[in-house]
């Protein structure tokens, strides 16, 4: 059970960073008016449920677990918004990014292991 609401707060803290930067690039582009910004506004509530959700879930498992344990899970998240981000939103990952995400899963590699 604690695996899955581990899965469940990673999945829903992505989903919500993907829709909220998704949405803020379709306000951006429309202009004032544009009935295509009900459906950006909708996609940016969606982010605000599932970042609600991976929080409250978050909190949840903080109750049951060693911080130590679930902060790395948290910093896995970063590293799968980067990636889905190219994947999704078809942004560039620089050779800065990739190597920034290189040292964050050095780093959660290393503080999970002590």
């Amino acid at each position: 059970m604690i695996a899955f609401l581990i899965l469940v707060s990673v999945i829903t803290f992505v989903a919500g960073q993907l829709l909220l930067k998704l949405a803020l690039n379709q306000f951006g582009e429309l202009p004032p008016g544009d009935p295509m910004r009900r459906r950006a506004a909708w996609i940016f509530a969606a982010s605000i449920l599932s970042m609600a959700i991976a929080f409250f879930v978050n909190i949840g498992l903080l109750q049951k677990l060693e911080l130590s344990y679930l902060f790395p899970f948290q910093g896995v998240s970063v590293v799968i918004v980067a990636f889905s981000a190219a994947f999704f939103l078809k942004e560039r990952l620089s050779p800065a990014l990739i190597a920034g995400v290189i040292l964050i899963t050095a780093g959660v590699i290393l503080v999970s292991s002590s």
